[in-house]
């Protein structure tokens, strides 16, 4: 199902096919007559991409088809091993972590997971950790420290699960120590937002030396639709809020809350996975060179430092 502006797109798409499948059934040259159509297309969609609005990033970050965060896992790092549970209720496959190989390094991975179809959604809890998951990455960052392995964290959530049990369960405080742990990481820590950084169910794997965004994923304290419920008691003024909100990557850059924004290919990463995937390994492996062999007092304290600059600012006179 394209997006609503990509219509066009897939209607060039469409005709390209057709003219083809008529060359070879009649056995005409239409090669010059195709090429054009596909310079059009290609003209078309780097126009497009290049000057979305917040809503239209928004609806990017969350088309179908959009890799997810195994995926970027298996493109990513070698030798994905997954450890399972939280040691207390359970194991929630909304988040995902193991030990893992980059280069020639070894590494803890903790990753939001939401499904690649409906089955798998659900199953998933369309990415949104209960309890048991945050309590689950806890464990993983203790592991981390223990045997000195840098961290690596993909987010893509809409939001921690905000249902009666894991309220019931402590879903606050498991953010909230969540946060705390990962600040007071001795080791390098790096963090992705690959779809949707959505509200402290991102944050709690967002607190890491370096933070990179994919070009079309969005970081937010809210959504859109829940920001617009609340101000305008209206959550069809989503797109009214997304542009309220300012939480594409270019407005993050600029604000100073990532610290790279790593490009897609052109028409988004649900267009070309595989493409995004292998911008996304260089980025990273780029990050954690930058941070190999700083002691682990300073990372801790150039992570906390780096959180408290935030919403700082000077009014003019």
């Amino acid at each position: 199902m394209p997006l609503p502006f990509e219509r066009p797109m897939v209607e060039l798409e469409a005709r390209i096919r057709d003219m083809r499948a008529y060359a070879d059934e009649q056995g005409v040259d239409l090669s010059g007559e195709i090429a054009a159509f596909e310079e059009r297309l290609a003209s078309l969609t780097r126009d497009t991409f290049a000057s979305l609005n917040r809503w239209q990033r928004v609806q990017v970050a969350r088309a179908p088809g959009r890799p997810t965060a195994l995926d970027f896992l298996a493109g990513v790092v070698e030798e994905f091993t997954e450890l399972h549970g939280d040691r207390t209720l359970g194991d929630d496959p909304a988040l995902v972590g193991g030990l893992a190989r980059l280069g020639h390094r070894g590494l803890v991975v903790i990753a939001q997971q939401k499904g690649r179809d409906t089955k798998d959604n659900i199953h998933r809890n369309f990415g949104m950790a209960h309890p048991s998951g945050y309590r689950k990455a806890l464990r993983l960052f203790d592991l981390a420290d223990k045997f000195a392995l840098p961290v690596l964290c993909l987010i893509d959530t809409p939001g921690a699960y905000p249902g009666i049990a894991a309220e019931e369960q402590g879903q606050a405080w498991v953010i909230a120590a969540s946060i705390q742990r990962m600040s007071r990481l001795r080791v390098p820590a790096v963090s992705v937002i690959v779809g949707e950084g959505g509200s402290g169910g991102a944050l709690a794997l967002g607190v890491a030396n370096r933070v990179l965004i994919l070009e079309h994923a969005i970081y937010s304290v809210i959504s859109p639709e829940s920001c617009a419920a609340i101000r305008w008691r209206d959550a069809a003024e989503a797109p009214r809020a997304a542009e309220a909100l300012k939480l594409t990557a270019h407005d993050l850059l600029e604000q100073g809350v990532v610290d790279e924004v790593v490009a897609e290919p052109v028409g988004g990463a649900h267009k070309d996975p595989a493409g995004a995937i292998e911008a996304v390994k260089v980025s990273v492996e780029r990050a954690f060179a930058e941070l190999y062999g700083i002691p682990g007092a300073r990372l801790a304290g150039e992570r906390c430092e780096r959180f408290r600059r935030m919403g700082r600012f000077l009014e003019a006179a």
